[in-house]
């Protein structure tokens, strides 16, 4: 390991013992239960986010005047990005598999307490969620693909709606993003961070339609799957949400005081 990288990897397990501004660790208010009007408030919120309604619209818009086919052929007759099929597929394994990265190197980077034991089942809470979210995401492509049965592009089967890629890297970054919310550093830093996070994606996408294995809008309508399930699940069960506000009992010599936190 080089100098650079144990200096980074010291520094992302410091932030990880701190705590959150409201003194809880990340994962520790996670729930299985987090009632009705907290999953509705996030199924809602999700489905307003762009990054869900964006390319939704955008798939459908691909539908018109056959533009959906006739952009797959293009990319995977001149691959302007990847240079060649077997490249562009190559490509989007590896940034597929970079967005899972991101997403696990940002959950250890939350502040998740001081204590070992503390920080250990906060962690192991905070990271059952989002394994719910990723597997969701897994699950609901592949009921989508059978059920849809389209044809991909190359003629190679009938799986080409959705792009389980796309998905897996869209619910990984949009996962990597909330976490980023958690974790201690300058604006500009998460915004770059952010930014990174968001080209994985589109990159992946792209690179699954010039591999000649999806339509524009199978990967389009797979970007937004990822993001409105990442967006669910995290808000709806991670207790994280800034419109709640958070109740805590501290214990003094006179007796104990009831803390209320709201972020804003």
């Amino acid at each position: 390991m080089s100098s650079r990288s144990a200096i980074i990897l010291c520094a992302l397990l410091l932030s990880g013992c701190a705590t959150l501004p409201n003194g809880k660790g990340w994962g520790e208010q996670a729930t299985i239960a987090p009632g009705w009007k907290q999953v509705r408030e996030s199924a809602v919120n999700a489905a307003k986010d762009p990054w869900t309604w964006g390319p939704l619209l955008g798939a459908a818009a691909f539908q018109i005047d056959d533009f959906d086919r006739r952009t797959s052929d293009w990319a995977r007759d001149n691959t302007p990005i990847f240079g060649s099929q077997q490249s562009a597929e190559q490509w989007s394994d590896d940034l597929r598999d970079a967005s899972a990265y991101a997403n696990y190197v940002t959950i250890l980077a939350t502040p998740s307490g001081p204590e070992p034991g503390e920080w250990f089942l906060n962690k192991l809470k905070g990271t059952l969620v989002n394994v719910a979210a990723v597997s969701a995401t897994g699950a609901i492509t592949n009921l989508l693909k059978d059920a849809v049965g389209r044809e991909r592009p190359n003629g190679a089967d009938d799986k080409s709606f959705p792009s389980g890629h796309t998905s897996s890297s869209a619910v990984h970054t949009r996962l990597a993003s909330r976490e980023l919310q958690s974790i201690k550093m300058p604006d500009a830093a998460r915004t770059t961070l952010d930014v990174g996070l968001h080209a994985l994606t589109i990159g992946t996408s792209w690179a699954r339609i010039e591999a000649g294995w999806h339509y524009p809008s199978d990967t389009l309508f797979s970007m937004a799957l990822g993001n409105f399930i990442a967006s669910f699940v995290n808000d709806a069960f991670m207790g994280l949400s800034p419109s709640q506000p958070a109740l805590a009992v501290q214990v003094v010599d006179e007796g104990a005081v009831l803390e209320v936190h709201m972020r804003f």
